[in-house]
């Protein structure tokens, strides 16, 4: 598909720079495209009336990890300061990354880290990595001088907090942001982007949703720094999805496909628990567990197995995860919703408001 069909006009000011306070305080846009009036204003509270008894969330139980390194890179008796975002791991002492800037890093070469980002801070406070490969858009391969948990330990006192460009480029990263940019059940290290629907939930709202009867389950995709490429491609075709590893437990499949047994909706909150549970599932629709790779890329056309509801918040232009709505609810429907949120003054992207999304075929009472 043409990507230029994704685009839409969103002015500046409709950008969020803080979360809502309290998270749960934020607006909820419900998407129901079947329906007679398919837009519906409400609040991320009305969660507990708009989900039925017996219906189950997915949430993505991943931690932001301060997955931004600012360094030097050495050759020979030159030296130049250059950043490393990390993206995916690949091993113990392995990160894939993007660097800037990239065409100067050469394959062989050390790049050194350390608080001040200077080459005679204290050996104890370094953290050395070598290129071992370089792939096109400026993502490189890093061999680290640590592995394990020694590695991660050097990572959280050396590593900035990511927060996405079109907030970072706007203001500093603060202390707010060490607790706003995470979901309140992050558990397992390993993201470099939070997976922002969850951030809408607090132990108050999860409580009364469980009173209501919609059950709780967990799953984790560790987002990489590719969710904020732009689709350079013309064409959908010709776009790679970065992969990203998750892991779906066979207690999570067995509990998910029991739910879909007995008449319940499979409710994902956020993009990232529906593409691992699409990655997850057979052409039949069950669930089944999972660990590993994906790269799944859900675009218009693309026939859901598993997923009844998506909780997500509002995409950027031309992205995967505006193409993945589209293809929930339908594209002329995407763009009528947001369209109406622009209108409305929705807050956009990681710290805005969210919406509730109907599949488009999904059965309709």
């Amino acid at each position: 598909m043409d990507v230029g069909l994704f685009d839409f006009d969103l002015p500046e000011d409709r950008i969020a720079l803080r979360p809502a306070s309290p998270r749960d305080a934020a607006r909820l846009l419900v998407v129901r495209p079947d329906a007679p009036e398919p837009l519906q204003d409400r609040g991320i509270r009305d969660l507990v009336s708009l989900l039925e008894p017996g219906d189950a969330l997915v949430l993505n139980d991943t931690r932001v990890i301060p997955s931004r390194l600012r360094g030097r890179r050495f050759r020979g008796a030159d030296s130049a300061r250059v950043e490393i975002m990390l993206h995916k791991r690949e091993s113990e002492d392995r990160w894939l990354a993007f660097a800037r800037p990239a065409k100067k890093l050469a394959l062989g070469e050390t790049v050194v880290f350390d608080s001040e980002g200077a080459s005679n801070a204290c050996e104890l406070g370094r953290l050395r990595a070598e290129v071992t490969a370089k792939s096109e858009g400026g993502e490189v391969e890093l061999q680290f001088s640590l592995t394990g948990a020694y590695l991660d330990e050097a990572i959280a006192r050396l590593g900035e907090l990511p927060l996405p460009p079109y907030i970072a480029g706007k203001r500093p990263t603060d202390g707010a942001d060490t607790t706003d940019y995470q979901t309140n059940f992050a558990r397992k290290d390993g993201a470099v982007a939070a997976p922002t629907a969850g951030l809408h939930f607090t132990p108050e709202l999860l409580a009364a949703l469980d009173e209501r009867g919609v059950s709780s389950h967990f799953v984790t995709l560790h987002v990489g720094a590719g969710t904020f490429l732009p689709v350079k491609a013309e064409d959908t075709d010709e776009h790679r999805m970065h992969a990203e590893w998750g892991t779906v437990s066979a207690e999570t499949a067995d509990a998910l496909n029991a739910v879909k047994a007995k008449g319940g909706r499979i409710v994902c909150v956020g993009t990232t628990s529906l593409r691992l549970i699409e990655s997850a599932a057979g052409e039949d629709g069950t669930i089944r567990p999972f660990s590993g790779d994906t790269a799944i890329f859900i675009t218009p056309g693309y026939r859901f197995r598993a997923v009844d509801l998506l909780m997500t918040n509002f995409h950027l232009p031309r992205s995967t995860l505006f193409m993945l709505v589209s293809a929930f609810c339908g594209l002329d429907m995407m763009k009528l919703a947001y369209s109406h949120a622009i209108a409305a003054e929705y807050r956009f992207y990681s710290y805005g408001d969210g919406s509730l999304l109907f599949r488009a075929d999904a059965p309709r009472d």
